[in-house]
């Protein structure tokens, strides 16, 4: 293969042959939003460029000098806050492995028409903000309400629907230890993309839960039931499914990927002979609590050495070697969480293309040495 521009069918792996093509509309999604390349596995801690980013609709422009955020509805001392207002309170600083949603959409057929991530749509940051907990005792929350409902400046139609985005957390979800309103990654201000001049920050959850650029929060005294919350985000099989609301990230692994790359097919080219492998895995559900890998395509499985986490909700380390023959392997990784749950080995379809957590899998050609 001469051209980068002319991939032979069988270079690709089968989950990228089977399906007849990316559509115009993911294409102009694909194009606003970008994943993590995966050799930032490399690193404990994302930079801000590479860690993944999903915009549902526009990224607003927001003067933090002017702008406020309000905490109203049924609390007993509502209350406005300037970003100088946020940032003389005592701060905390997590590092927090957020995902989307939709990764891993595009491995399944039929697919739904959307943000058509691969594995690419993770990213570990360091979250530096005041806890939301020490807020709702400031504004005393009333006994009768049962939700506080985030709303973000970003606007714009979904599912028909005109809309602000909104996400919703009960009254206990939102005390967790870890749920902050940040405004600061990785040690400097928010950048606009990812919600400056504040956002929230849910840890352990899909990124859905995180709303950005944040203007209000409305303690509510009836379940909200905006689009985002009822109608987008919910585990499907059928349209006529009412379907379970998503939460917690699934068991995850990745592997950083060894050797070279091929341009055009991402195929790993590596050196025969002793072989580190290391890669990051994470879960919603607790500590990953082990890490196997296979060299074979999932025939076969060894234990990788675990990092324990560096943080509740950030992605753990794991190692091992391999004494890489020469030939065309398939590596795997496949972790397990302190719930017992294990990442299954093909992908799980739903409806919405949501949570794909099937084994990493990368293409290596091992040359001699």
């Amino acid at each position: 293969m001469t051209d980068g521009a002319s991939v032979a069918t069988s270079d690709l792996p089968p989950s990228l042959t089977a399906d007849p093509g990316i559509s115009p509309a993911e294409l102009h999604l694909a194009a606003r939003n970008h994943g993590m390349p995966l050799e930032a596995l490399g690193l404990d801690v994302t930079p801000v460029g590479l860690h993944y980013l999903l915009i549902h609709y526009d990224i607003p422009v927001i003067d933090p000098a002017t702008w406020r955020l309000t905490i109203g509805g049924a609390v007993s001392h509502e209350t406005r806050l300037s970003l100088d207002d946020l940032q003389a309170r005592s701060s905390v600083t997590r590092r927090v492995t957020l995902e989307c949603a939709g990764n891993g959409r595009a491995r399944l057929s039929p697919r739904a028409i959307s943000q058509p991530w691969l594995n690419h749509a993770i990213g570990t940051g360091s979250w530096t903000g005041v806890p939301l907990a020490d807020l709702l005792e400031e504004v005393a929350p009333t006994d009768a309400a049962v939700e506080l409902v985030f709303t973000g400046a970003d606007r714009g139609v979904e599912g028909g629907q005109p809309q602000a985005y909104q996400r919703s957390l009960t009254i206990e979800q939102a005390r967790r230890d870890g749920v902050v309103l940040a405004y600061a990654l990785n040690g400097a201000p928010l950048p606009p993309q990812h919600g400056a001049p504040v956002r929230l920050v849910v840890p352990g959850w899909y990124g859905m839960a995180s709303v950005k650029w944040l203007q209000t929060i409305e303690a509510v005294t009836e379940p909200f039931d905006g689009y985002q919350q009822t109608t987008a985000y919910r585990w499907r099989d059928a349209p006529d499914d009412p379907g379970t609301p998503m939460r917690e990230i699934r068991v995850q692994s990745m592997l950083l990927p060894p050797g070279v790359p091929d341009f055009a097919t991402r195929r790993r080219f590596v050196p025969a002979g002793p072989t580190p492998l290391s890669g990051r895995a994470w879960s919603g559900h607790g500590p990953v609590t082990h890490v196997e890998v296979s060299t074979d395509g999932g025939a076969t499985w060894v234990p990788a050495q675990l990092d324990p986490p560096p943080d509740p909700h950030a992605w753990q380390r794991f190692t091992c070697t391999w004494d890489a023959p020469v030939g065309r392997h398939e590596l795997c990784s496949r972790a397990t969480d302190a719930a017992g749950r294990t990442q299954p080995l093909e992908p799980e379809w739903n409806l919405g293309g949501y949570g794909g957590n099937a084994v990493h899998r990368l293409d290596v050609e091992v040359t001699p040495s």
